[in-house]
């Protein structure tokens, strides 16, 4: 699908792959489960928070006009945060970073921190104040049946215009993440979006003691947002500057390694964003179907990202400075290695996350949504939503670390004609579905456009890496799959029992039996794992055991 830059391993064969890296390729799996560990702590708690305030917006805001014009307008800074932050600069950058401290010149691969930081500042800013001028225009095209009426136009082009210099916030914060990651670093990055959710948080509820408005709460809503990238920016500083990164120092806006990060980048503004981008494309479909669409699907969309942010984007942050490692030294057996200890642990983490959730997802709505103006109906259609977005949770976190691999060898041609065939399968499947599933249809054509992605991107990466222990990796993932059959009865058994079938918000007999149904469900999964042997299950004790050892 694209010719790659693999650097081939020399001076040995392929027959000696294996056994030659051995003892690096455990180091870096080590380094990776531990990254994991951290981050997806980190992560755990960070999304936690932003249930809280999901739960609050829900409450103020329900699932009517005002929350469809905050979710589009939230939905564009976010997107530009994923092409120009998290998703292709991070990548672009820390494989270019990684390879100048391998090489040994840590004072230039600092310069080359400082420089990035000065010219994203820049390039942002121009963003940024473009987003504002053309706010009207841009709402126009993403959320076209926002026109009618034109109260619901007219507020989401103001709060566009609030949210937009986020962007700068959030893409500054992205390189900082990419920089301290390749540094050892991962809490603080990871732990960021705590912030971001403490300011909105605190925002509707200072404005609401002043207001009954939702016009006016939710501009405060909204102004609560710059605020958290401001506080999320803050908190990298100390940390950058513990580790040698030094803002004040004279460097110019170039770095000759710019280049390489400029043409990795520019293919993966695409190509690592693809999630995001079909989300924007189901809104924009949405804003066409009845109203409260696009909010059944941003809800619905929340909960998925808890077991993806907590297990796949961990494992995508943690893996990537590995594999840039890998690459830097040109070690192709140790990319795949790497690349098959990261697969398997991630398959072994959201298969079951996404049987549980399917299972439990409208009572789980129910819990964390259904108070003031978000109703039963909005809860029967958000968990709707919700089933068809789960049924692709497995490939949304699995389609990260294949995307991280490539970028990794510094590949971005294969992820770039994976992604524009998967955006292409996305709309029409939209299309052709939300005639008659509505929302709940261009949940279903996320779902199994990103399956389509991680297929064509794992058939090219078999080609680019024979040395990859396929069977190990479907081994383990059946044997997940027989594990999460078991869990996903006990689960069934316990939520028939203890869940009430006429759902009450706030009932203690809700959450008893959500508890239940999540504890149960654990425990059956973890013996079933135990007893089939998974891997991947004694990786994850050991990571228990070592962390409990030093607690």
């Amino acid at each position: 699908m694209g010719k790659s830059r693999v650097i081939v391993p020399c001076n040995q064969d392929r027959g000696h792959m294996f056994s030659d890296a051995s003892r690096p390729v455990k180091s870096e799996n080590r380094n990776v489960t531990l990254a994991i560990g951290v981050v997806g702590a980190a992560t755990l708690l960070s999304r936690i928070f932003g249930y809280i305030r999901d739960m609050v917006l829900a409450s103020f805001f329900g699932a009517g006009m005002t929350a469809d014009a905050f979710i589009a307008a939230f939905r564009i800074p976010n997107l530009l945060r994923r092409l120009f932050g998290e998703g292709s600069l991070s990548l672009a950058f820390v494989p270019v970073f990684t390879d100048a401290i391998a090489k040994g010149d840590r004072r230039d691969a600092l310069r080359l921190a400082v420089s990035s930081l000065k010219l994203l500042l820049i390039c942002l800013s121009v963003i940024a104040i473009a987003g504002v001028l053309a706010a009207p225009v841009i709402i126009h095209a993403v959320a076209p049946g926002f026109a009618d009426p034109p109260e619901k136009m007219a507020l989401t082009v103001l709060l566009t215009r609030i949210m937009f210099p986020y962007v700068i916030l959030i893409g500054l914060l992205a390189l900082c993440m990419g920089i301290l990651n390749v540094l050892g670093h991962f809490a603080a990055p990871a732990l960021a979006p705590v912030l971001l959710n403490f300011a909105m948080i605190g925002a509707v509820f200072c404005v609401s003691r002043f207001s009954d408005s939702e016009t006016v709460r939710v501009v405060g809503l909204a102004v609560g947002v710059l605020l958290g990238g401001v506080l999320q920016l803050a908190l990298q500083v100390p940390y950058l500057v513990k580790h040698g990164v030094r803002f004040w120092q004279r460097s110019g806006l170039w770095h000759p390694r710019m280049k390489t990060v400029g043409l990795l980048m520019l293919p993966a503004i695409f190509g690592a964003a693809v999630y995001q981008i079909n989300i924007l494309v189901g809104t924009l479909l949405a804003s066409l179907l009845p109203e409260g669409s696009v909010s059944y699907l941003y809800y619905a969309d929340r909960l998925v990202q808890f077991p993806l942010g907590i297990f796949g984007q961990a494992a995508a942050t943690a893996v990537l400075p590995s594999l840039s490692r890998q690459a830097a030294r040109g070690d192709l057996a140790g990319i795949g290695e790497t690349f098959g200890h990261s697969m398997s642990l991630v398959l072994f983490l959201t298969i079951p996350a996404m049987i549980g959730l399917i299972i439990l997802r409208e009572p789980i709505v129910a819990l964390l949504f259904q108070r003031g103006a978000f109703d039963n109906q909005a809860t029967r259609l958000t968990s709707d939503a919700l089933l068809y977005y789960a049924y692709g949770l497995w490939a949304f976190a699995a389609v990260r670390i294949v995307v991280s691999t490539f970028y990794a060898m510094q590949d971005t041609r294969t992820p770039v004609i994976s992604a524009a065939f998967s955006i292409a399968v996305n709309i029409l499947l939209g299309m052709a579905l939300m005639g008659s599933m509505l929302h709940c249809g261009l949940a279903l054509a996320t779902a199994l456009s990103s399956i389509v992605n991680l297929a064509l991107l794992v058939y090219v990466l078999r080609k680019k890496l024979g040395a990859i222990r396929w069977r190990l990796i479907f081994s383990s993932c059946l044997k997940t799959l027989a594990a999460s059959g078991l869990m996903a009865l006990g689960v069934e058994i316990t939520s028939r029992f203890l869940i009430p079938p006429e759902i009450e918000t706030g009932s203690l007999r809700l959450v008893v039996g959500i508890s239940a149904g999540i504890i149960g469900g654990i425990a059956v999964f973890s013996v079933a794992a135990w007893k089939m042997k998974i891997p991947e299950w004694q990786k994850v004790m050991v990571l228990m055991r070592r962390s409990l050892s030093r607690s």
